[in-house]
């Protein structure tokens, strides 16, 4: 499958804010856009007024990096998101939040959205006790993501108790001793802190 390979600073950048690409690192000054406080490019310091597509474009384009979604996946989701009842936009970022990557990097077995894919490729976690290593895996209510045994005595998961944030968002539950996590509830609108216009994303799908 197609990924970004660049250099992840520059999306930050071009977005004008910061996204959180690269874990650590992007709390600290050598952050991309801390250094460099404009889009990449030529012309990236000069100023431009948006048109009201260029603001749903770029909104679209931030929801995508976010999470890490190439184009033709993340029109998929909204298919999806547009066949559910009730708000299209809530469903979509539900939708996105659910994916299996995303739970692992937010129940912190991940630094980044980027390395608990690659965590979820390598095979290291188990969904209700079976092995998934497929990160656009969208978990449901009451599943259970576990550390795979083979990999418990690696330093990545042996150190992980001590850098722990315990920032768990509501619809998880995180037991970092023993390497697990729950989806307790699906996410609501309320639930994802990403400064994201979602009715923007659906402003521009519904052209």
């Amino acid at each position: 499958m197609a990924r970004y390979k660049d250099a992840v600073c520059r999306l930050c950048r071009r977005e004008g804010m910061k996204l959180y690409l690269k874990g650590d690192r992007c709390y600290t000054d050598k952050c991309g856009i801390s250094r460099r406080a404009y889009a990449p490019g030529e012309h990236g310091q000069g100023r431009k007024k948006l048109s009201n597509y260029g603001m749903q474009l770029r909104e679209k384009q931030k929801a995508k990096r976010f999470y890490g979604v190439l184009e033709s996946q993340f029109r998929k989701y909204f298919e999806m998101a547009d066949k559910e009842a009730g708000i299209t936009g809530d469903n979509l970022l539900r939708i996105l939040e659910t994916r299996l990557d995303n739970v692992v990097y937010r129940l912190g077995f991940g630094a980044s959205r980027a390395e608990a894919r690659q965590l979820v490729v390598h095979g290291h976690f188990l969904v209700n006790g079976k092995k998934v290593d497929i990160p656009s895996y969208l978990v449901r209510m009451g599943d259970v993501i576990t550390v795979a045994e083979k990999s418990k005595s690696s330093s990545k998961f042996k150190d992980l108790a001590e850098s722990f944030k315990g920032n768990t968002p509501n619809w998880l539950t995180a037991d970092i001793e023993n390497l697990e996590g729950k989806v307790v509830a699906l996410p609501s609108r309320e639930d994802i802190d990403l400064p994201i216009a979602e009715n923007l994303i659906v402003e521009l799908y519904s052209k």
